[in-house]
């Protein structure tokens, strides 16, 4: 079953659409006949974006706009709602999808943090308090889709800035499902994206050919819109290396941490190498 904000006629904006799952997911969603906006803080290639999404869309140029933004700002997400109610009368499907991860460390520059969680956190924050509102408002179906990651839930050591980022996302989009879901007559739902290893621009790291466990955007938009339709909230993408089970085993042994009052990260401790695998085939 189809969710019912994802039928010809309806308007879907995208951040970070100019390349990666923003990009694949403006794709899918022109084909399906809504109309779109695409924003991104790259206009160059933003521009070059919307043409292909206007190329692939019944109505072509008709069907499809886009605004430079950066979410991070949160002027630009207000003009970004206003822009998108001018040109289509408002929004049903919203993906709060930008996000960046330039590295960092605990240590690391305070800027570098700042940038991080002004685009990957503020921005869906943003996002949401310029849209949503005007969206439940507008008295139709509609959804939100806000990108967060498998780091946000195992937050594995390497990059915090970017854990804490995503663990931000996670709460957030919790937090606005049950707003939602106990909101008078709201028909708007929320949903929680978590990919695996997709191969984008965020995760090349300078590589021209896309490794083999890595899923494409394309594959990783195809599995959200199926459990779009599915109705799922948590949104947890496998990809060509791990598969769900070994994800759920993850996360639940995370989650144990607290309450074996382990130390915390334990997974990535050699004293807890065996404990996990056990714990893993016990699962099985």
């Amino acid at each position: 079953m189809t969710h019912p904000a994802l039928t010809p006629g309806s308007v879907a904006v995208v951040t970070g659409a100019a390349a990666g799952i923003g990009f694949a997911a403006a794709l899918r969603f022109a084909k399906l006949g809504l109309n779109v906006c695409l924003a991104d803080i790259d206009v160059d290639q933003l521009s070059r974006a919307a043409k292909q999404v206007a190329a692939v869309a019944s109505g072509g140029e008709s069907q499809v706009i886009y605004q430079q933004t950066d979410v991070a700002e949160v002027e630009d997400l207000q003009r970004l709602e206003q822009v998108v109610r001018d040109r289509f009368g408002g929004t049903d499907v919203l993906m709060n999808n930008a996000g960046i991860q330039p590295g960092s460390t605990v240590f690391g520059p305070v800027e570098n943090w700042h940038r991080v969680l002004g685009v990957n956190l503020w921005g869906v924050v943003h996002g949401v308090q310029a849209f949503v509102p005007s969206m439940i408002r507008r008295g139709r179906p509609g959804c939100v889709i806000n990108t967060g990651s498998k780091q946000g839930i195992t937050t594995p050591p390497g990059d915090p800035a970017y854990n804490v980022s995503k663990v931000g996302v996670k709460a957030c989009t919790e937090a606005l499902q049950h707003e939602l879901r106990n909101t008078s007559s709201c028909q708007i739902s929320a949903h929680l994206l978590i990919p695996g290893f997709v191969f984008t621009q965020l995760t090349a790291q300078g590589r021209a050919e896309r490794p083999a466990a890595a899923w494409t955007p394309e594959q990783t938009v195809d599995f959200m819109m199926e459990r779009l339709d599915a109705g799922d909230f948590y949104i947890l993408c496998p990809d060509n290396d791990v598969p769900r089970s070994l994800d759920e085993k993850r996360i639940l042994w995370a989650a144990g941490d607290i309450v074996e009052n382990r130390p915390p990260l334990s997974r990535w401790l050699p004293e807890y190498q065996e404990a996990f695998q056990s714990f893993s085939r016990a699962l099985e």
